[in-house]
């Protein structure tokens, strides 16, 4: 099953939709664990607000076969200057309106990447695309 879902910048009232529907899929699902679940919709709410905040708009696409699940978040820019720099925990470039909306913490990919199996990101001033691959397994016993 593949289903993809846009994500508007700015649109902070409807951040979180995308990731909203993925959640109603998994946990009616009963194979997936809980845990599992919160897992994957963590991490896909964290990379569709940072669309949100940090891009003038794109989209997701998630892929679930079996036990795996992938995440595709594509942007149109402006792209991750210094992506080494963007995985630290607390960096930010959020402007104020984020703020002021409760985001721009600065651990949107941090927390991906540890929630995530695997995580790919490919940027430049086009664009940003993340990949993120969940594999149910013993961390979600």
């Amino acid at each position: 099953m593949v289903k993809e879902h846009q994500i508007i910048a700015g649109n902070f009232d409807l951040a979180g939709r995308a990731s909203s529907d993925l959640k109603r899929l998994l946990k009616g699902d009963a194979h997936y664990p809980r845990r599992f679940v919160n897992r994957v919709c963590s991490a896909s709410y964290e990379a569709e607000i940072n669309i949100v905040i940090h891009s003038v708009g794109g989209y997701m696409t998630y892929e679930i076969v079996e036990d795996l699940i992938e995440l595709n978040f594509y942007d149109d820019g402006p792209g991750i200057i210094d992506i080494e720099l963007a995985m630290k925990k607390g960096y930010s470039t959020a402007n104020q309106i984020a703020h002021i909306n409760g985001f721009g913490a600065g651990m949107g990919l941090n927390n991906i990447k540890e929630l995530s199996d695997r995580l790919t990101i490919h940027s430049s001033p086009r664009g940003t695309h993340l990949k993120i691959q969940f594999k149910v397994g013993e961390r979600d016993a």
